[in-house]
Protein backbone atom coordinates (compact mmCIF):
# COMPACT_ATOMS: atom_id res chain seq x y z
CA UNK A 1 0.00 0.00 0.00
CA UNK A 2 1.36 3.41 -0.96
CA UNK A 3 2.31 5.88 1.81
CA UNK A 4 0.02 8.32 -0.01
CA UNK A 5 -3.04 6.39 1.07
CA UNK A 6 -5.17 8.18 3.63
CA UNK A 7 -5.57 7.26 7.27
CA UNK A 8 -9.05 5.94 6.41
CA UNK A 9 -7.68 3.59 3.75
CA UNK A 10 -4.88 2.39 6.04
CA UNK A 11 -7.32 1.65 8.87
CA UNK A 12 -9.67 -0.25 6.56
CA UNK A 13 -6.86 -2.33 5.10
CA UNK A 14 -5.57 -3.17 8.59
CA UNK A 15 -9.09 -4.14 9.66
CA UNK A 16 -9.54 -6.33 6.58
CA UNK A 17 -6.27 -8.03 7.52
CA UNK A 18 -7.63 -8.87 10.98
CA UNK A 19 -6.26 -6.03 13.11
CA UNK A 20 -8.83 -5.43 15.86
CA UNK A 21 -7.07 -2.26 16.97
CA UNK A 22 -7.93 -0.76 13.59
CA UNK A 23 -11.60 -1.44 14.28
CA UNK A 24 -11.28 0.25 17.67
CA UNK A 25 -9.71 3.28 16.01
CA UNK A 26 -12.47 3.46 13.41
CA UNK A 27 -15.11 3.34 16.13
CA UNK A 28 -13.35 5.95 18.28
CA UNK A 29 -12.93 8.29 15.32
CA UNK A 30 -16.23 7.89 13.46
CA UNK A 31 -18.89 6.62 15.89
CA UNK A 32 -19.87 10.05 17.31
CA UNK A 33 -20.36 11.52 13.82
CA UNK A 34 -22.31 8.52 12.54
CA UNK A 35 -24.43 8.31 15.69
CA UNK A 36 -25.39 11.98 15.35
CA UNK A 37 -26.34 11.52 11.69
CA UNK A 38 -28.27 8.30 12.22
CA UNK A 39 -30.15 9.80 15.17
CA UNK A 40 -31.12 12.80 13.05
CA UNK A 41 -32.36 10.66 10.15
CA UNK A 42 -34.09 7.87 12.01
CA UNK A 43 -35.41 9.98 14.87
CA UNK A 44 -38.38 8.19 16.51
CA UNK A 45 -37.18 4.81 15.26
CA UNK A 46 -34.34 4.96 17.76
CA UNK A 47 -34.70 4.19 21.40
CA UNK A 48 -33.86 6.42 24.37
CA UNK A 49 -30.82 8.68 23.99
CA UNK A 50 -28.67 6.67 26.40
CA UNK A 51 -29.24 3.50 24.36
CA UNK A 52 -28.62 5.00 20.93
CA UNK A 53 -24.83 4.99 21.04
CA UNK A 54 -24.77 1.31 21.97
CA UNK A 55 -27.28 0.50 19.23
CA UNK A 56 -25.34 2.38 16.56
CA UNK A 57 -22.00 0.96 17.71
CA UNK A 58 -23.35 -2.58 17.58
CA UNK A 59 -24.72 -1.94 14.09
CA UNK A 60 -21.41 -0.42 12.97
CA UNK A 61 -19.45 -3.44 14.17
CA UNK A 62 -21.87 -5.80 12.44
CA UNK A 63 -21.64 -3.86 9.16
CA UNK A 64 -17.84 -3.77 9.28
CA UNK A 65 -17.72 -7.50 10.01
CA UNK A 66 -20.25 -8.84 7.53
CA UNK A 67 -21.11 -5.97 5.19
CA UNK A 68 -19.54 -5.24 1.79
CA UNK A 69 -15.74 -5.27 1.97
CA UNK A 70 -14.58 -1.94 0.58
CA UNK A 71 -11.77 0.53 1.06
CA UNK A 72 -12.28 4.24 0.44
CA UNK A 73 -9.69 7.01 0.64
CA UNK A 74 -11.85 9.94 1.68
CA UNK A 75 -12.91 9.98 5.33
CA UNK A 76 -16.14 11.88 4.73
CA UNK A 77 -17.24 9.54 1.96
CA UNK A 78 -16.41 6.59 4.19
CA UNK A 79 -18.60 8.03 6.93
CA UNK A 80 -21.45 8.63 4.48
CA UNK A 81 -21.29 5.07 3.14
CA UNK A 82 -20.99 3.52 6.58
CA UNK A 83 -23.82 5.63 7.99
CA UNK A 84 -26.10 4.46 5.17
CA UNK A 85 -25.32 0.82 5.97
CA UNK A 86 -25.75 1.36 9.71
CA UNK A 87 -29.21 2.83 9.07
CA UNK A 88 -30.10 -0.24 7.01
CA UNK A 89 -28.86 -2.55 9.75
CA UNK A 90 -31.06 -0.79 12.31
CA UNK A 91 -34.07 -0.78 9.99
CA UNK A 92 -33.59 -4.48 9.29
CA UNK A 93 -33.61 -5.27 12.98
CA UNK A 94 -36.87 -3.40 13.36
CA UNK A 95 -38.45 -5.03 10.30
CA UNK A 96 -37.41 -8.65 10.75
CA UNK A 97 -36.39 -10.94 13.58
CA UNK A 98 -32.64 -11.04 14.04
CA UNK A 99 -32.47 -14.69 12.98
CA UNK A 100 -34.10 -14.00 9.61
CA UNK A 101 -33.36 -10.39 8.75
CA UNK A 102 -30.09 -10.73 6.83
CA UNK A 103 -30.11 -11.26 3.11
CA UNK A 104 -28.27 -14.29 1.77
CA UNK A 105 -25.56 -12.19 0.14
CA UNK A 106 -24.41 -10.83 3.49
CA UNK A 107 -24.02 -14.30 4.92
CA UNK A 108 -21.95 -15.73 2.07
CA UNK A 109 -18.21 -15.99 2.84
CA UNK A 110 -16.02 -13.66 0.82
CA UNK A 111 -12.97 -15.17 -0.91
CA UNK A 112 -9.60 -14.47 0.68
CA UNK A 113 -8.37 -10.96 -0.02
CA UNK A 114 -11.35 -9.83 -2.06
CA UNK A 115 -11.73 -6.17 -1.13
CA UNK A 116 -13.31 -3.51 -3.30
CA UNK A 117 -11.12 -0.43 -3.61
CA UNK A 118 -13.22 2.67 -4.21
CA UNK A 119 -11.93 6.02 -5.56
CA UNK A 120 -8.35 4.72 -5.58
CA UNK A 121 -5.81 6.78 -7.49
CA UNK A 122 -3.56 3.73 -7.97
CA UNK A 123 -5.76 1.68 -10.27
CA UNK A 124 -8.14 2.02 -13.18
CA UNK A 125 -11.74 0.81 -12.79
CA UNK A 126 -10.92 -2.36 -14.71
CA UNK A 127 -8.13 -3.12 -12.25
CA UNK A 128 -10.24 -2.25 -9.23
CA UNK A 129 -13.12 -4.53 -10.16
CA UNK A 130 -12.32 -8.16 -10.88
CA UNK A 131 -14.55 -11.21 -10.85
CA UNK A 132 -14.34 -11.64 -7.07
CA UNK A 133 -15.28 -8.00 -6.49
CA UNK A 134 -18.46 -8.08 -8.58
CA UNK A 135 -20.37 -9.58 -5.67
CA UNK A 136 -19.11 -6.83 -3.40
CA UNK A 137 -20.23 -4.19 -5.89
CA UNK A 138 -23.74 -5.59 -5.90
CA UNK A 139 -23.84 -5.86 -2.11
CA UNK A 140 -22.65 -2.29 -1.68
CA UNK A 141 -25.05 -0.97 -4.32
CA UNK A 142 -27.91 -2.71 -2.53
CA UNK A 143 -26.92 -0.99 0.71
CA UNK A 144 -27.00 2.40 -0.99
CA UNK A 145 -30.59 2.12 -2.21
CA UNK A 146 -33.42 3.90 -0.48
CA UNK A 147 -35.14 1.79 2.22
CA UNK A 148 -38.27 0.98 0.17
CA UNK A 149 -36.22 -0.01 -2.87
CA UNK A 150 -33.86 -2.13 -0.82
CA UNK A 151 -36.71 -3.83 1.01
CA UNK A 152 -38.49 -4.92 -2.15
CA UNK A 153 -35.26 -6.32 -3.62
CA UNK A 154 -34.45 -8.24 -0.45
CA UNK A 155 -37.92 -9.74 -0.26
CA UNK A 156 -38.18 -10.62 -3.95
CA UNK A 157 -34.61 -11.57 -4.89
CA UNK A 158 -33.09 -12.93 -1.68
CA UNK A 159 -36.09 -14.33 0.16
CA UNK A 160 -37.61 -15.44 -3.17
CA UNK A 161 -41.10 -14.39 -2.13
CA UNK A 162 -43.94 -14.12 -4.68
CA UNK A 163 -45.27 -10.64 -5.37
CA UNK A 164 -48.50 -11.15 -3.37
CA UNK A 165 -46.42 -11.98 -0.29
CA UNK A 166 -44.03 -9.11 -0.95
CA UNK A 167 -47.00 -6.78 -1.25
CA UNK A 168 -48.48 -8.06 2.01
CA UNK A 169 -45.17 -7.54 3.84
CA UNK A 170 -44.90 -3.98 2.53
CA UNK A 171 -48.57 -3.09 2.91
CA UNK A 172 -49.13 -2.37 -0.79
CA UNK A 173 -51.04 -3.91 -3.69
CA UNK A 174 -49.40 -6.78 -5.63
CA UNK A 175 -49.47 -4.73 -8.85
CA UNK A 176 -47.72 -1.88 -7.05
CA UNK A 177 -45.08 -4.24 -5.70
CA UNK A 178 -44.37 -5.55 -9.18
CA UNK A 179 -44.10 -2.03 -10.65
CA UNK A 180 -41.78 -0.89 -7.86
CA UNK A 181 -39.57 -3.91 -8.40
CA UNK A 182 -39.36 -3.22 -12.13
CA UNK A 183 -38.46 0.43 -11.46
CA UNK A 184 -35.74 -0.32 -8.93
CA UNK A 185 -33.77 -2.71 -11.15
CA UNK A 186 -32.43 0.00 -13.50
CA UNK A 187 -31.73 2.19 -10.46
CA UNK A 188 -29.65 -0.59 -8.97
CA UNK A 189 -27.83 -1.01 -12.29
CA UNK A 190 -26.94 2.70 -12.33
CA UNK A 191 -25.53 2.55 -8.83
CA UNK A 192 -23.45 -0.53 -9.68
CA UNK A 193 -22.12 1.24 -12.77
CA UNK A 194 -21.13 4.33 -10.81
CA UNK A 195 -19.41 2.25 -8.13
CA UNK A 196 -17.58 0.24 -10.77
CA UNK A 197 -16.23 3.49 -12.25
CA UNK A 198 -15.25 4.89 -8.84
CA UNK A 199 -17.94 7.61 -8.90
CA UNK A 200 -19.00 7.47 -5.25
CA UNK A 201 -20.86 10.77 -5.17
CA UNK A 202 -22.79 9.80 -8.29
CA UNK A 203 -23.63 6.42 -6.76
CA UNK A 204 -25.03 8.07 -3.64
CA UNK A 205 -27.05 10.49 -5.76
CA UNK A 206 -28.30 7.86 -8.21
CA UNK A 207 -29.55 5.72 -5.36
CA UNK A 208 -32.08 8.41 -4.45
CA UNK A 209 -33.25 9.31 -7.97
CA UNK A 210 -37.02 9.08 -8.11
CA UNK A 211 -37.37 9.83 -4.39
CA UNK A 212 -38.13 13.58 -4.27
CA UNK A 213 -39.27 13.26 -0.67
CA UNK A 214 -36.14 11.43 0.42
CA UNK A 215 -35.11 12.21 3.98
CA UNK A 216 -31.50 12.29 2.77
CA UNK A 217 -31.74 15.15 0.31
CA UNK A 218 -32.20 18.02 2.74
CA UNK A 219 -30.43 16.85 5.84
CA UNK A 220 -27.49 18.86 7.13
CA UNK A 221 -24.58 16.69 8.05
CA UNK A 222 -23.06 16.92 11.51
CA UNK A 223 -19.67 18.64 11.57
CA UNK A 224 -16.76 16.36 10.80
Amino acid sequence: MSPAHSETARLLVRWRQGDRKALEQILARDLPWIEALVRRRLGPQLRAREETVDLVQDAMVQVLRSGPRFVVEDGQRFRALLARMVENEIRDRARWHASARRDQAREQPIPGDSVLWLDSTDATPSEIVGAAEEQELLRLALELLEPDDRAILLLREYEKLPFPTVAERLGIAPATARKRFERVLPRLARVVGDLRAGRLDAALEASTVGHPASDRSDQRLPPG
